[in-house]
């Protein structure tokens, strides 16, 4: 199964993480298939690539439970949905 997960980059305290599309047995931060943006959580920062994401999720990536809220947020699953019934 593929998974939208994030993969944890920075240093202690000072972290940052890396949305990307991996195996769900592959480790938290080892191999990936591709990265599809950053999540900043001192600044509240979100950089997602729309397409490559709507794409995996027309796929059938899973999501983690974090990746779905940060998703939420910045409503990328309403559009996912509204692009899919409009299809």
């Amino acid at each position: 199964m593929v998974k939208i997960r994030l993969q944890r980059k920075g240093s202690k305290f000072k972290s940052f993480f890396k949305i990307v599309v991996a195996d769900a047995r592959a480790p938290r931060d080892g191999r990936f298939i591709e990265s599809l943006g950053y999540y900043n959580p001192q600044k509240k920062e979100v950089n997602v690539d729309l397409e490559k994401t709507y794409r995996w999720l027309h796929i059938g990536a899973q999501s983690t439970n974090t990746v779905r809220s940060i998703f939420s947020k910045k409503g990328i699953f309403k559009a996912f949905l509204e692009q899919k019934t409009n299809s």
